[in-house]
């Protein structure tokens, strides 16, 4: 697959979580954990799941919120923001004197994003439709990023991180949550629409990863490292969900 074959996949893929329901990882690349499990083992409390559960798709592999140092007044860019969750979180912790921006390339995901801002009553946040390999956000506006595996998804991801680099304000940083490959993957399951979707055909070796931000002129901190999510989540592939902080 070319990299708008694989956009398409994904799309689809996530054009119909957003309808029906459902998960990534209803393809059977990985475990039969119910939402509610899936988000309290990456890292999301009690009051969080429960508080915002319409926004709460299962899709994450981490939880950039709560180790993103977030502050009041920051403006916040959600990559990938999906239905919203990690965007209403952010918004919790920046306040009406912030304000958060969630970027999402799936219409459908965008349109249930804003019906639950509207829902739960969130008015410092805005989505948009966008791409993040070409994020429709002006230069140097956002003080922090947050990303929780979508970036995995992106077919160029050296174009996501300068997208990144460009819109961060000086002294910004990025909070990244995603999958990343401990081994390569044979060239059929990197094929694999349902392991794409997933989040692991479209993953890349975590040196490569960390490489491919300092070419860009990040300095990086790895902040946590789950190496049981393989087993846990995946059914034991060579994959792994790493927690970084990116900045500038």
């Amino acid at each position: 697959m070319d990299a708008n074959e694989k956009k398409e996949v994904i799309k689809k893929k996530y054009e119909e979580i957003a309808v029906k329901g459902g998960s990534c990882c209803s393809g059977g690349c990985c475990s039969d954990m119910s939402i509610t499990d899936l988000s309290r083992s990456i890292g999301y409390s009690e009051g969080d799941i429960k508080a915002l559960p319409d926004a709460n798709l299962g899709l994450g592999c981490g939880n950039p919120t709560a180790f993103a140092e977030l502050k009041p007044g920051d403006t916040v860019l959600d990559l990938g923001s999906g239905a919203g969750f990690d965007s209403f979180l952010a918004a919790q912790k920046v306040g009406d004197s912030g304000k958060v921006i969630g970027v999402d390339m799936t219409p459908e995901m965008l349109e249930k994003a804003q019906a639950n801002a509207l829902k739960y009553g969130y008015s410092n946040v805005e989505f948009r439709l966008g791409d993040i390999e070409a994020l429709p956000v002006e230069n140097k506006s956002v003080d922090v990023i947050i990303s929780n595996c979508v970036i995995n998804l992106a077919p160029d991801k050296e174009k996501v991180f300068r997208e990144a680099f460009r819109v961060l304000r000086p002294g910004g940083r990025m909070y990244i949550s995603d999958m990343v490959l401990l081994a390569e993957l044979p060239e059929d399951l990197k094929n694999d629409k349902d392991l794409l979707a997933g989040c692991v055909a479209g993953a890349i070796l975590k040196e490569d990863y960390l490489n491919l931000l300092k070419k860009i002129g990040f300095s990086v901190e790895i902040l946590s490292e789950d190496a049981h999510i393989g087993k846990r989540q995946y059914k034991g592939m060579p994959v792994e969900s790493m927690r970084l902080k990116a900045y500038l």
